[in-house]
């Protein structure tokens, strides 16, 4: 399925190619540059914010096709462990719950409906969006009391609701058109609403110098590899500003962001 969906999406990579040129999704500098090249996909780098991409990206409708019952029918992976997600999801949202008491709450990227539901038990009145139908069907049998969106953030930010908390872990890294997935946030967040937001970190000093050792790399479903700074300036220039950066012992980023 794997080598399958890689082959599928070099060659959706060709189809989607631009005539010329690699323009930073991160910060739209047009300066990248080839920095890695495995199985028929290329990894392109900015020279100005040090973002990593494939290059050309594929096109939101190319990836959106590889995402549908991503966790194999709810019953393996992701969905064997729940007990330790909805253990970690408490401990998250007791962690967010100094900076945001109480209020509605997002998560973007809501997978099982774990966080959505750790944020119910905190008093929050809490929405899940999820790309993944069998995700969300899961989410809506397990964890009733929460609501749940099947579709994007894009889609979801058109609804005209806004949140004072959310949360969005592992997922902007595999969105190809970043600016849009911020945009979308930022106008899903109240003034002064906060966002916890992870991904991988590529720059990281615990990443192994041999990419292809990295478990944070899996192209095409990671398309995009911020550094923390890179992060930082995408959703700066999308009307938001730090709070603070959690430390990371895993080659991650841990940001808390408001919105300005």
């Amino acid at each position: 399925m794997a080598e399958t969906m890689k082959h599928d999406v070099a060659t959706a990579q060709r189809d989607d190619a631009p005539a010329a040129g690699s323009v930073c999704p991160a910060c739209e500098a047009p300066r990248g540059t080839p920095y890695h090249a495995h199985d028929g996909i290329d990894l392109h780098r900015c020279a100005a914010c040090e973002t990593v991409y494939m290059h050309p990206l594929p096109s939101p409708e190319t990836i959106a096709g590889f995402y549908e019952n991503s966790y194999d029918g709810a019953s393996t992976g992701y969905f064997a462990k729940v007990d330790k997600k909805l253990k970690r999801s408490r401990g998250r949202i007791k962690y967010l719950s100094r900076f945001v008491g109480s209020g509605a709450f997002l998560d973007i990227g809501s997978n099982g409906g774990f966080m959505a539901e750790a944020a119910r038990e905190q008093g929050y009145r809490a929405v899940g969006v999820e790309i993944d139908p069998v995700s969300v069907e899961y989410a809506r049998a397990h964890y009733p009391g929460n609501e749940y969106f099947t579709g994007t953030v894009e889609q979801y930010a058109e609804s005209g609701r806004q949140f004072d908390l959310a949360y969005c872990s592992e997922v902007i890294e595999h969105v190809p058109d970043v600016q849009g997935f911020a945009a979308a946030t930022a106008k899903l967040l109240k003034p002064g609403a906060v966002l916890f937001l992870t991904t991988p970190d590529i720059s990281h000093w615990r990443r192994p110098r041999t990419l292809t050792d990295w478990d944070a790399y899996c192209p095409p479903s990671h398309c995009v590899f911020f550094t923390p700074a890179s992060l930082r300036g995408l959703f700066e220039r999308h009307g938001f500003r730090l709070r603070s950066r959690r430390p990371a012992l895993k080659p991650g980023i841990k940001l808390v962001l408001e919105r300005v």
